[in-house]
């Protein structure tokens, strides 16, 4: 897209999808795109001499066929999301309005936006770094509300405000390095030149800024979370109770879940694909016994195996057998606890049989026990060892994870020259970090880097 790129030319997308709807949004963007929209629209004149950030009743026509009554908002350069002139049309949500109004605009000059354009016009215009576009996308594809909030954070401002803190770190010392070399005297290397302490600071922030990723991937990505255990035990009312709605069929009948079920779950802001799996258990009936080795294959991909257990009837040899050969980190769920006479718990000789055991709940998915502390228990799985509360900004992607680690590297090694090298070796190692986070920002990025983060969006955007 960077290298078709031309800034001057009017463009238009659909920007709501093509669904049956009580409004739609086409977008324009360009220079002259609002008199040549107003060659298309009822009151030409009222829409040509409209002011920036004002809305405009007509209708969009073709000729003397009228397309749909519509409001056009109109966004003068360079306050506009683009930072240049900018149009949206609302209009009904109908997919033949949308698509008749967008052919009506292509027919008239405006071109076919690209993924991400609007987007990417944006960025090139200097009214979004690569820190705030990234964070758009992030907002659109977010499952919880949690991942939107951090997403938010970004788009805020919150990344590029440390990484600006940061540079200015590096830049101090890069400036007393300056200081040295004018006035050495006779001082040859970083440690015995001046006061270290912008760099420290430098190279914990930017670690902290690493460490913060694989908390930040985990609200993004989400994790695989895997029901399994013998029939009846409970894995589809539990996995009902989780979604809060009968995805499931529920019965007393051994073998009624044959196939496995999945779908997306929030667990206390973490986007979880949740799957309910056949009852693990030795059958002649062929299908169900595709079932069963389904439900031994999803475990394998699972990040965590709840694993349930029917209170009524006690820990099991087969119970012990699955969970003693688990290579995923288990959650053992005592479902039935609201019926059962004595309520079981693992004894230690069988916790410290199952290895890779990270938590024990009794809940009860018909009437809805403790179901939020299995799902603060399965949270906790997935957090071990991550950073979840952070004080400041976290990473957004995986690419700008990489540039920071490359910074932070780079700083590293420059401390490890000043101490042993003369402090031109210092300055390249502090240029290259800069350089690594001028990409995190935009400020220097490659073609190809552009292309992969914009080609990620969706046409009107």
């Amino acid at each position: 897209m960077v290298q078709s790129y031309s800034p001057d030319e009017p463009i238009a997308a659909i920007a709501t999808p093509l669904a049956p709807s009580a409004l739609g949004i086409v977008r324009v963007s360009g220079n002259g795109c609002i008199e040549r929209l107003a060659k298309l629209f009822s009151r030409p004149e009222a829409l040509g001499t409209a002011q920036g950030n004002s809305i405009v009743y007509g209708w969009i026509a073709d000729g003397t066929q009228k397309i749909d009554e519509v409001l056009v908002s109109v966004f003068r350069a360079p306050k506009s999301f683009t930072g240049e002139d900018m149009a949206e049309i609302s209009c009904h949500g109908g997919p033949s309005v949308l698509t008749a109004i967008y052919n009506l605009l292509i027919l008239h000059g405006f071109r076919s936006a690209e993924r991400g354009e609007f987007t990417f016009r944006s960025y090139v215009n200097g009214k979004a770094d690569l820190t705030k576009v990234e964070a758009v996308r992030e907002i659109i594809e977010s499952r919880t509300d949690a991942a939107r909030g951090h997403a938010a954070e970004r788009l805020a401002g919150s990344l590029y405000h440390e990484i600006d803190a940061i540079k200015k770190l590096i830049i101090n010392t890069l400036a007393s390095i300056e200081v040295a070399v004018e006035y050495p005297e006779d001082e040859e290397t970083l440690a015995d030149s001046f006061d270290t302490a912008d760099i420290q600071q430098a190279q914990a922030r930017l670690q902290t800024l690493v460490d913060s990723w694989q908390s930040e991937k985990l609200y993004q990505d989400g994790a695989r979370v895997v029901l399994c255990g013998k029939t009846n035990a409970g894995k589809s009312s539990l996995f009902n109770t989780l979604l809060k709605e009968e995805r499931a069929i529920v019965s007393d009948v051994a073998g009624t879940t044959r196939d496995w079920l999945e779908s997306w779950a929030d667990f206390s802001g973490i986007p979880v694909r949740l799957f309910d799996t056949a009852g693990l258990r030795k059958t002649a009936d062929e299908v169900e016994k595709q079932g069963v080795a389904l439900a031994h294959s999803l475990t394998h991909d699972a990040d965590v195996v709840l694993y349930l257990i029917d209170s009524t009837e006690g820990y099991t040899k087969d119970d012990a057998q699955f969970l003693e050969q688990c290579a995923k980190h288990v959650v053992v769920v005592w479902n039935k606890c609201d019926i059962a006479q004595n309520l079981p718990r693992l004894s230690n000789a069988q916790k410290k049989s199952i290895k890779n055991l990270h938590n024990e709940v009794a809940v009860s998915a018909k009437s809805g026990t403790n179901i939020a502390a299995l799902v603060e228990a399965v949270r906790a799985t997935l957090t071990a060892g991550m950073i979840t509360e952070r004080v400041q900004a976290g990473l957004g992607s995986a690419r700008q994870k990489a540039a920071v680690a490359d910074a932070l590297e780079n700083v590293k090694h420059a401390q490890e020259n000043g101490a042993q090298y003369t402090l031109d070796a210092v300055v390249q190692d502090l240029e290259d970090a800069l350089a690594s986070l001028g990409e995190v920002t935009g400020e220097v990025t490659p073609d190809d880097i552009l292309d992969s983060v914009f080609s990620n969006f969706c046409v009107g955007k």
